[in-house]
């Protein structure tokens, strides 16, 4: 008689197993790469393949691996998007969501690393949505404001706005209600916290579009962290 196959049991996940809140989190996002996926999913539902372009450097061995823990961890779901699409997507679950905060400290923390761009450095617009977010984050205005870079564009929703839907997207906005030309360095000096943006605005670093309140607010700055 053929020999039975045995059901595989579920790899035991890493832990610390340290009553630490910190290491209780770092169980769950400690390993390497799954904090830069949260910030791909901080943006919405992702296909695998585009998760993978746009994370350079990580095999899909490892992508596959990390997303599973994140399902298994509660930080993720996969999903079936409706015809026509027929795509499987994978987006963050209120839990994971709730590590936007993280990845904004921790943005603000590594900004003083980035000094010249390394010929070896990848690099996506909508990397530079952290840094900016938490340098727009006394914006008492709710709406969503464009972003445009030289490496492309992205959206982020400020005040009211972030509550009702992802903190930051993909490419231009479809109406938004205002739109920010600068430069990414601009974007780190932001990040950094050394000046606001209406002082970049005023030096003509910066150029905000639009005639609504948010326009008005950026322009003005009163509200906006340095």
């Amino acid at each position: 008689m053929p020999r039975q196959q045995q059901p595989a049991r579920p790899a035991r996940r890493r832990s610390y197993d340290q009553f630490c809140a910190t290491a209780r989190a770092l169980d769950s996002v400690g390993d390497r790469w799954t904090l830069l996926i949260v910030r791909e999913l901080l943006a919405g539902p992702r296909r695998y393949t585009d998760l993978h372009a746009d994370l350079p450097g990580v095999s899909t061995d490892v992508l596959a691996s990390r997303l599973r823990d994140m399902e298994q961890g509660g930080l993720a779901v996969r999903r079936r998007l409706p015809p026509p699409a027929a795509a499987a997507v994978y987006e963050l679950t209120e839990h994971g969501r709730g590590l936007l905060p993280v990845l904004t400290a921790l943005a603000r923390w590594g900004a003083p690393a980035l000094g010249e761009r390394r010929p070896t450095d990848a690099v996506r617009a909508h990397w530079f949505a952290l840094p900016l977010l938490r340098a727009l984050d006394g914006l008492t205005r709710g709406g969503v404001l464009e972003v445009r870079l030289d490496e492309g564009e992205f959206h982020i929703r400020t005040g009211w706005e972030a509550a009702s839907g992802e903190a930051y997207g993909f490419g231009p906005a479809d109406h938004p209600d205002a739109c920010l030309v600068l430069d990414a360095e601009a974007v780190l000096a932001l990040g950094r916290g050394e000046c606001t943006l209406a002082e970049m605005v005023e030096q003509g670093r910066a150029e905000v579009l639009g005639e609504g309140p948010l326009a008005e607010e950026l322009r003005g700055g009163h509200c906006l962290r340095a």
